[in-house]
């Protein structure tokens, strides 16, 4: 693997955001990588990861949330595992559960004495808690060159990496092309085109500017911190300290609660019940001019940009949002009681390796952890959005840091929830209700 890692080492570096990747020199970079990635998916090379006298026998477990990629790519990686190491077979156990119950399960899981579970794929959020609470077992002697930054900073606790990025996530600005003609840079110019498009009566379908996820699950906290990111807002500074008190917070939360006002509402008011899903929709029905999203959706609505009975064309583009996404993702662990660690590991480096990365992205439409997936010039032939995706990945920020990232997400929803009903204004107690969330109080 030696000339992989000659090639990956001389890459040029990515430039600042907003550089197009059309120089001669990144084109020749781009058909090298396409090269080598070409060769890491030809049928009957020799497999990446030989096997070792020093891995554990028997089947790994893998406890995962339900796959959301493009026909079960997550599913075929390890069919392809399974095909290359008849020996050390593995089987991915997937939870029908929403986010929190998946939570909920895994502990349990976790917490059983019998072992009955080698891998965690975890959300980026948990990877403190499961390492706190002795749940998971550190990762030792991997190789972490060539992983993007945020993602790999999601993995770490305390100084010790106990997980390796699976797919990542960033949020985007999906909007639709007729109305839009310049990226939007701020919430307020989100305001303006939305304001200006519903008033022209321009397509009687729209019923609103803007939709995002504002049910009361974990969306509304991505959400809610992505706007006040945008306002140049602060919920919990880089030092932990609480700092939600502030105007900038208080104006990104009444340009939500405004927006959701009115018979030609900013913010469209079926978001308040929204999940992903049901936004895409929306915006796959022509209700709105912009919305908030997760990549993966950009496959979904692919699909629908033809023209069909009973539904216009879809002519839509995406920019990065207003302010810093929030980093979304999941993050493949060793259970600390798993009876093949050294197996297990072996299948981590697998799943999250450049061949790996590269089938979920193309394939399954999951976001790449690794950056030389982004400089393959195929990705960039046949999928443009990868660029702006690359850039909201490179800006995104971690949610707190902290085992008792629950109790937080909780707490802040429910003052985010009392904002929209009263003008953007925070609850009395706002900020001690978080602090104690944040020391699992």
């Amino acid at each position: 693997m030696r000339w992989l890692k000659r090639i990956w080492a001389a890459r040029p570096r990515l430039g600042p955001p907003g550089v197009v990747w059309a120089n001669r020199s990144w084109l020749a970079m781009g058909l090298a990588v396409g090269v080598v990635l070409t060769i890491l998916f030809t049928n009957g090379v020799q497999p990446l990861f030989r096997e070792s006298t020093e891995w554990e026998k028997g089947k790994l477990v893998v406890l995962s949330g339900r796959d959301q990629s493009d026909d079960g790519q997550r599913r075929a990686l390890i069919n392809q595992w399974n095909a290359e190491h008849p020996e050390h077979p593995a089987e991915i156990v997937e939870l029908p559960l929403e986010a929190d119950g998946q939570r909920s399960e895994m502990i349990a899981r976790a917490e059983e004495q019998v072992p009955n579970v080698d891998v965690f794929n975890l959300d980026v959020t948990w990877t403190a808690e499961f390492a706190q609470s002795g749940h998971l077992r550190p990762l030792e002697g991997v190789d972490t060159s060539g992983f993007l930054r945020r993602p790999l900073e999601s993995c770490r606790y305390q100084g010790v990496l106990w997980a390796l990025p699976f797919n990542t996530d960033a949020g985007l600005l999906f909007y639709r092309k007729e109305f839009v003609r310049e990226e939007p840079l701020e919430l307020e110019e989100i305001t303006t085109v939305s304001t200006k498009t519903l008033r022209a009566q321009q397509d009687a379908r729209l019923a609103a500017g803007y939709a995002g996820q504002f049910a009361d699950y974990e969306g509304l906290t991505v959400n809610a911190l992505e706007l006040i990111w945008a306002e140049k807002g602060e919920v919990v500074d880089e030092t932990g300290k609480v700092v939600i008190d502030s105007d900038r917070t208080r104006r990104a939360l009444r340009w939500l609660a405004d927006g959701l006002k009115g018979d030609k509402p900013v913010v469209l008011p079926e978001s308040r019940s929204h999940t992903e899903l049901l936004s895409t929709q929306a915006f796959r029905d022509g209700k709105v001019v912009f919305m908030r999203n997760w990549p993966v959706n950009h496959r979904v609505l692919q699909g629908n940009q033809q023209e069909s009975a009973g539904r216009p064309r879809l002519d839509f583009e995406v920019a990065p949002l207003p302010g810093p996404s929030v980093l979304g993702g999941q993050n493949l662990a060793i259970s600390a009681k798993s009876a093949k660690p050294r197996a297990a590991k072996a299948l981590i480096e697998f799943l999250t390796s450049p061949r790996s990365q590269q089938l979920l992205f193309e394939r399954g439409g999951l976001a790449a952890t690794r950056g030389i997936v982004y400089q393959d010039s195929r990705v960039a032939t046949e999928h443009p959005y990868a660029r702006t995706l690359l850039r909201a990945i490179e800006n995104a920020r971690l949610r707190p840091v902290t085992p008792y990232y629950s109790r937080f997400s909780d707490e802040f929803r429910a003052i985010v929830r009392f904002a929209i009903d009263h003008d953007g204004e925070l609850p009395a107690g706002a900020e001690q209700s978080l602090i104690g969330a944040l020391q699992g109080r």
